[in-house]
């Protein structure tokens, strides 16, 4: 199979090869289409149960505002620029 890509993309595999993080750039192409192929076939239906959770967490009131985080968020960092 002989497969043409834009040289922006040709680049950046390449990269990826030199920086290590694949043996050659077939390897990257190989890896890539099966993680894509992975989420094709990945119904998410293992995350059924947990967005089950939290919508009944947040019926109970256990849930916050943006707001609330956010100023929850500031009073740690705070407590780490001490």
């Amino acid at each position: 199979m002989t497969i043409t890509l834009p040289r922006e993309q040709q680049e950046w595999l390449e990269a990826q090869v030199r920086a290590g993080a694949y043996d050659s750039v077939d390897e990257a192409v190989a890896s890539i289409v099966a993680e894509r192929m992975s989420l094709e076939i990945d119904d998410l239906a293992w995350a059924k149960p947990l967005v089950d959770e939290a919508l009944s967490s947040l019926e109970r009131g256990e849930g916050m505002t943006l707001d609330e985080y956010r100023k929850r968020m500031e009073e740690r960092f705070g407590k780490l620029d001490r």
